[in-house]
């Protein structure tokens, strides 16, 4: 991800009145957020200022810490996110099988599970490659937003 980029995001983000932002790919992590603490608006406009988190940078006034072998396991796992709001199911119909199961493979394609968000069923695939470590949400459950769905193991 460029700069260009980087500053289509912010200017979506500005035009849909969306205050937070975030975006994790493999080795690549960006997350952006703007608004301020007022709650009410006033005639002008106070932006926080962006934060980029780019791998082995660490803000400023923030100690990394030493992360444990099961942290480092952990970390390795990918996560898929409800990419909006609704009602998440594990297969195409109450009468066929799931899309995946744990231990599953699965890769950019593979569509993983189906989220009803007003009444239109939106198919939403794997996005990376790799193995079905965990399933976090029921079958027939609300997800929200950015909500994690699975964990993946890339391969």
């Amino acid at each position: 991800m460029d700069l260009k980029d980087i500053k289509a995001i912010i200017d979506l983000m500005k035009k849909n009145s969306i205050s937070e932002f975030e975006l994790e790919r493999q080795d690549f992590k960006i997350r952006l957020k703007r608004g301020g603490t007022n709650t009410a608006p006033t005639g002008s406009y106070d932006e926080t200022p962006l934060v980029y988190t780019a791998p082995g940078v660490v803000p400023g006034n923030v100690t990394p810490l030493t992360p444990s072998a099961g942290a480092i396991a952990a970390a390795s796992e990918l996560e898929i996110k409800a990419p909006m709001i609704g009602t998440f199911y594990r297969a195409p119909s109450p009468e066929a099988g799931n899309y995946i199961e744990v231990g599953s493979e699965v890769n950019a394609d593979s569509v993983v599970c189906i989220i009803e968000a007003m009444k239109v069923m939106n198919e939403i695939k794997g996005e990376v490659r790799g193995v079905v470590t965990q399933i976090l949400v029921e079958n027939a459950k609300p997800v929200e937003f950015g909500q994690p769905m699975f964990k993946i193991r890339p391969m």
